[in-house]
């Protein structure tokens, strides 16, 4: 598969329905400041000027909204939705499928983090086309505790060697195409890609991300991104 090397593809992955949120719809298209969190999530990325395409992967029950969502930004950027899979690794792959031979690099991102900036976005494609594979995060901060089942400490690793992954995770297209394959043949069912990733055999560069670039769950997270909007300056104009 012959692939456009220097074009650039995001997957925006927006098929969830939040249910921790307790809002009784998908919590991206819920609003923050007076845009919802799907839009403020796209503009970082149509913003960018670093991304040719966009795959924005939906849940069949929000089409009509999504299609609205996404109409105002077709004049500026190629982005087509896509109905995702029962699980979010079959989002993405259908994500993936969609971007066929059109990108040489493609980054996967969560819909419901709204704040991965254009110096995120640049340095995910950086890394992805120096290293093949690589995954956004932070140090955590924290000390961190493994537990048995019986929730007795059976371990502290050194937290210098520790970090929360975040999203974007970027790829060259055929790594992660290859890894995608490996895992369904497999049986593997990972909760990102990055460890998809890694049980193909490749390696995963980790590079530093944002403290501000959260995943929207719970309420508690909707008065951050409030926060975040204001302290960061943003507006809420498309």
């Amino acid at each position: 598969m012959i692939h456009e090397a220097g074009a650039v593809g995001a997957i925006i992955v927006a098929a969830g329905k939040g249910s921790r949120m307790g809002l009784g719809h998908n919590k991206v298209l819920a609003k923050v400041c007076g845009k919802t969190v799907i839009e403020w999530t796209l503009d970082n990325f149509i913003n960018s000027g670093l991304v040719d395409r966009i795959v924005l992967v939906i849940s069949p029950d929000d089409k009509e909204q999504m299609a609205e969502v996404s109409r105002q930004y077709r004049e500026r950027i190629d982005i087509t939705l896509v109905e995702g899979g029962k699980e979010r690794q079959d989002s993405v792959y259908n994500g993936l499928i969609s971007l066929g031979n059109s990108v040489g690099t493609v980054l996967i991102h969560d819909g419901a983090r709204p704040f991965a900036d254009k110096s995120i976005i640049e340095r995910s494609i950086a890394n992805a086309r120096l290293y093949g594979a690589a995954c956004a995060g932070m140090p955590v901060k924290d000390t961190i505790k493994v537990v048995d089942k019986e929730n007795i400490i059976s371990a502290t690793p050194e937290r210098r060697f520790i970090w929360s992954a975040q999203t974007p995770q970027a790829f060259k297209m055929e790594i992660i195409l290859d890894a995608y394959k490996k895992a369904y043949e497999k049986g593997i069912n990972a909760t990102d890609d990055a460890s998809i990733a890694e049980a193909a055999g490749y390696k995963v560069v980790m590079f530093e991300g944002s403290y501000y670039n959260i995943k929207l769950t719970s309420p508690e997270d909707m008065l951050l991104a409030e926060l975040f909007i204001k302290n960061l300056g943003l507006t809420a104009s498309p």
